[in-house]
């Protein structure tokens, strides 16, 4: 994976594609092989210093029974109160926030019951964009989204990962066509590789993917 661009990881359900982004932050270890991040083993470093450089986006945000400031701040605990406001205006997040009548303070019940899925996502862009981490793991499901969240969601993800190392298991068309590289994946192996346009014509198993799971969109 190139670093600064985004790769995109693609494969139907159970392909693999959530193992291979879960293994990165040592979620669970690999039995065999070895990852690698500017030659140096993950495995060689700490827990602390390996995820303290990874953001992970993900469709289960975990959120916790308390403000709005705490849940975002989390990913960086002596941020000031400008810093947590402007990674929630990248994140869209500010729109709903300012509406609510305590705003920041405003208690979110546990795991944000109190929150719909596209305010979830925001606060979990904000913190990821608080936190200004060099690695971006992106699990991008925006499909029970309606499509006003969903584009601004996504214009966030693009404020989030320009310029950083992103490996997203894609679910969109504009992810897809956006990615430096492509990854398929099937049964835990990649099978072929490449640009989107590249890939329509030398994979068979990219174009069934692609004009099955994400043209539509």
């Amino acid at each position: 994976v190139q670093g600064k661009k985004m790769t995109a990881l693609v494969g139907h359900s159970g392909a693999g594609k959530s193992t291979i982004l879960n293994l990165i932050p040592r979620f669970y270890d690999a039995d065999s092989g070895d990852i690698k991040i500017d030659n140096q083993s993950i495995y060689k470093s700490s827990l602390f210093s390996l995820r303290k450089n990874i953001s992970l986006v993900s469709q289960d945000t975990t959120l916790f029974d308390d403000t709005i400031r705490n849940n975002i701040a989390y990913a960086k605990t002596d941020a000031t109160q400008e810093e947590i406001e402007e990674a929630a205006k990248s994140s869209f997040a500010s729109e709903f926030i300012e509406k609510l009548p305590k705003k920041y303070d405003t208690l979110i019940g546990e795991n944000g019951i109190r929150l719909s899925g596209g305010q979830k996502q925001r606060l979990s862009i904000a913190r990821a964009l608080l936190k200004k981490s060099k690695i971006i793991l992106l699990d991008e499901a925006t499909s029970s989204l309606d499509a006003e969240i969903e584009d601004k969601i996504q214009k966030a993800i693009n404020f989030l990962t320009a310029g950083r190392t992103t490996i997203v298991i894609a679910h969109r068309l504009s992810t897809v066509l956006n990615s430096d590289k492509i990854y398929v994946i099937n049964k835990g192996s990649v099978v072929s590789e490449g640009k989107h346009n590249d890939l329509l014509i030398s994979s068979a198993e990219y174009k069934n993917f692609y004009d099955k799971q994400i043209k539509k969109d």
